[in-house]
């Protein structure tokens, strides 16, 4: 999100509208506002050793969490029933909430084209693969690593190795392209150059 992807309409407006369906009023600026606070907050959304049902639960956990913080911090004056927390998980695993940025799929065809071999590595979850092929961005990608799977988020240089070892390249082959401090922080970490772009 924010190198690739973006969301079609703010969390908040998401968050809220959801919330008003189980009888809980909240405004949308209010959980905007509330959100990167909740996130910085957050315990990496990463968990080693998990696999499979395990780690989709811990997924979902991790994200129940983040849901009830950011209704709670916008003045909800309720916890965010598990019904809830469930149809937001869904929700933004549903391609019809994002879209691809400017520029994105001009560039990986682009690469694409020249044969390079492309990965994503994304401080996500097991929804991140669904997204981006209902984008029409995973037939240019030879990998997907997300920190949840993992077992680490940037900008630890774990999932930067992991992609690498998925590509069959060394890290002096490789550039970065991010949008983020953590970016550059474990691209560096892992050896790998960083190209760090910066949008409106």
């Amino acid at each position: 999100m924010g190198t690739l992807i973006g969301l079609r309409e703010s969390v908040g407006t998401t968050y809220a509208a959801a919330a008003a369906g189980h009888g809980i009023t909240v405004n949308a600026a209010a959980i905007d506002q509330a959100f990167p606070a909740v996130l910085r907050q957050a315990p990496p959304l990463a968990f080693p050793g998990l696999q499979q049902q395990e780690l989709e639960e811990a997924e979902r956990q991790w994200w129940g969490e983040r849901i009830n913080g950011a209704l709670l911090a916008a003045g909800s004056g309720a916890s965010a029933p598990a019904a809830l927390r469930e149809e937001l998980y869904l929700r933004f695993a549903d391609p019809a909430l994002w879209h691809v940025l400017p520029g994105v799929l001009t560039a990986l065809e682009h690469w694409a084209a020249l044969g390079l071999r492309l990965a994503v590595v994304s401080n996500f979850d097991g929804r991140l693969p669904g997204l981006l092929g209902g984008l029409g961005l995973a037939v240019h990608l030879q990998a997907v690593i997300v920190s949840s799977a993992a077992g680490a988020a940037k900008p630890d240089p774990l999932p930067f190795r992991l992609a690498l070892t998925a590509l069959g390249l060394g890290a002096t082959d490789v550039w970065h392209v991010g949008d983020s401090p953590e970016d550059a922080e474990g691209a560096a970490a892992a050896g790998v150059r960083c190209l760090r772009i910066q949008r409106p």
